[in-house]
């Protein structure tokens, strides 16, 4: 597939051909739109945020690397986890738990190891072994669930103030639709500007955190790492969060499946196939394991940023790596990461409205053009219990369904049960149609053809 270093129908390939400053401007795009959602994870488990930032940033650029630099993904942190931690080490009533997150974090760093073990046996036995058990049947409607599970966080966001929502969300339509030049291709970062200095002259900003935090810190603490719940010698703890929160990997693998399907059709690329699976995962696993044992959120590729993708037609991984680069770099400012992380919930919410629904759209688009065969019962069943369980039992009271095996209680989260039941279904029940075939991709896991581009 050859390179494309303008912005025409296809999208932006190359985006030196825009500039220096254009390209920090869009890589700080694609470090706000994961922000909100990043730094959640540390404000619900009580991690550290400024930490949180560096080994999202960190965990990027070794993903990059390990990917051959072509695949256009931002590691965030991942919500699936957020069960596990709360297992290991509850916040309820505001209670002190940083004393236990470091043994949630041995933990989360184990189940990392997961990632690696799937990536070896990609690489042994062929991505073809793997991805029969992914075919679109499976991969679509898990895309579909992943961005209406989010959708929940997003309304909640909103609901904290609409007023601001609904101009984050009219700035971002607007300049999408209606902008030209760059204001067409960022309109993630005009909607969060725009609806922040609302806000701020509304008087709805409290920017009392960011006259009290220092301009420089160290992000890391030791009495925070995996390595400190080590050396603290406390083994049943260690093993409880091993067993506890290591079953969670299996969800977050296949999400990062439907991740690396949902970038590659957006995008008009196999990643699947070049730089393979194999490097995805293993980019993905060994982020986690280092930002866990260091006392960060476990990584995930990002939704967040694949809508960015979506929504501007920039593809080029470099811009990708810039947003990293102001990550870890605004990770040693805690005034900085105060300043953003000042921003109002309702700014979040808005933006990430629109990019949770174009996640769900990719999905969709996945079903459509790889002209999955619904008048099969099978694959009806397939998917509609895809969808039930993965927002369902989100949506429920529980929110998961537990388990106990002992005194150990496993949870597995919606998107876990869902995707399970899908890859079984689609194993068991007679009437496969589908064969990953690496020289068709518009046959396999997803439609990576763009109109006017040839493979």
């Amino acid at each position: 597939m050859s390179e494309k270093t303008t912005l025409g129908e296809n999208g932006i390939y190359d985006a030196r051909s825009l500039g220096v400053p254009k390209m920090l401007l869009l890589g700080l795009q694609h470090m706000f739109a994961m922000f909100g959602a990043t730094i959640l994870v540390p404000m619900l488990t009580g991690l550290d945020v400024s930490t949180t930032l560096l080994f999202a940033g960190l965990g990027t650029l070794l993903f990059h690397l390990l990917t051959k630099r072509k695949v256009p993904a931002f590691l965030g942190s991942s919500f699936a986890f957020l069960g596990g931690y709360a297992a290991i080490a509850p916040m309820a009533d505001g209670a002190d738990n940083s004393a236990l997150l470091p043994y949630a974090c041995f933990g989360v760093a184990c189940s990392g190891l997961l990632y690696l073990v799937l990536s070896l046996l990609i690489k042994i036995f062929g991505t073809g072994k793997v991805m029969r058990f992914f075919p679109p049947i499976v991969t679509g409607p898990i895309i579909i669930a992943i961005g209406l599970t989010l959708s929940q966080s997003a309304i909640n966001n909103c609901s904290a103030d609409w007023l601001i929502a609904v101009v984050a969300i009219a700035l971002v339509v607007i300049c999408n639709i209606w902008g030209k030049g760059m204001v067409k291709i960022v309109p993630i970062i005009i909607g969060v500007v725009g609806s922040y200095v609302l806000a701020a002259i509304l008087g709805r900003v409290d920017f009392t955190p960011v006259a009290e935090a220092a301009w420089i810190g160290l992000p890391i603490h030791w009495n925070e790492t995996a390595f400190w719940a080590l050396s603290d010698g406390n083994t049943s703890l260690l093993i409880t969060s091993v067993i506890t929160i290591m079953p969670i990997a299996l969800a977050t693998m296949v999400e990062h499946i439907g991740d690396i399907s949902a970038i590659s059709s957006t995008v008009g690329i196999n990643y699947i196939k070049e730089p393979g699976l194999h490097r995805t995962l293993l980019g993905d696993g060994l982020a986690t394991i280092i930002a866990s044992l260091f006392g960060a959120p476990a990584n995930t590729t990002y939704g967040e940023n694949t809508g960015v993708l979506s929504l501007t037609k920039v593809f080029d991984p470099r811009v990708i790596r810039i947003a990293a680069g102001f990550a870890v770099l605004f990770s040693f400012s805690p005034k900085v990461a105060a300043l953003i992380g000042c921003m109002p919930t309702a700014t979040c919410g808005g933006v990430s409205l629109v990019l949770y629904g174009m996640i769900s759209a990719v999905g969709v688009r996945n079903i459509v053009e790889t002209q999955v065969d619904f008048t099969k019962s099978r694959n009806v069943i397939i998917a509609a219990l895809i969808l039930v369980l993965s927002i369902g039992i989100n949506y429920s009271a529980a929110g998961a369904i537990a388990f106990h095996i002992g005194e150990i209680t496993i949870s597995l989260s919606g998107l876990a049960v869902g995707a399970l039941a899908g890859i079984i279904l689609n194993a068991v029940l007679p009437g496969k149609d589908y064969k990953f075939d690496e020289d068709k991709p518009d046959d396999t896991g997803v439609c990576f053809a763009v109109k006017g581009q040839e493979n």
